[in-house]
């Protein structure tokens, strides 16, 4: 028989479960695009032909021309994807882009130089906010529509950067 301190012990435990926070979800056309226009500073998030929402961005201290090595502090241009999501980063959340690719890479061995690497779509911390352009080659949003971002965009989703 189950004793009744059992049974509030159980039902306390279930109600703390119901209090544990979930991550946002997204309820919404497909994110099928996303589109940086660095010239702009604008993230355009894309269904289809359908813009969902543009956003302001921040880009790499040195924003102009293609990403070529590690510390140019250029954002990349060109087609990539998203291909990692990190939901504990020190920039709030981040989902991480696919450069360097083959091309990338095939350049920089050609020039004898590291390409580099990790650039993200990440937050903003706030020693930052209102400096523009101070990443290392990333694209930064504020906190909070990165937190609006995280849960639109899944891993595979096309990034395109152009000048």
């Amino acid at each position: 028989m189950i004793s009744r301190r059992s049974m509030m012990a159980g039902t306390a435990a279930i109600g703390l479960v119901g209090c544990t926070a979930q991550p946002p979800v997204y309820i919404g056309p497909e994110v099928t695009r996303i589109q940086i226009l660095k010239e702009r500073r604008e993230m355009q998030i894309l269904h289809n032909r359908t813009l969902l929402k543009s956003y302001k961005v921040d880009l790499g201290f040195t924003p102009v021309g293609h990403k070529a090595q590690e510390g140019d502090g250029r954002t990349p241009e060109g087609g990539y994807r998203i291909d990692r999501r990190n939901p504990n980063s020190r920039f709030h959340l981040s989902l991480g882009i696919s450069y360097p690719d083959a091309n990338d890479i095939a350049y920089a061995r050609a020039k004898g130089i590291d390409p580099g690497g990790d650039i993200f779509i990440h937050g903003t911390p706030q020693r930052w906010i209102g400096m523009p352009d101070w990443t290392w080659g990333c694209i930064a949003v504020t906190n909070d529509e990165m937190d609006e971002l995280y849960p639109m965009i899944n891993t595979g989703t096309p990034i395109y950067i152009y000048a």
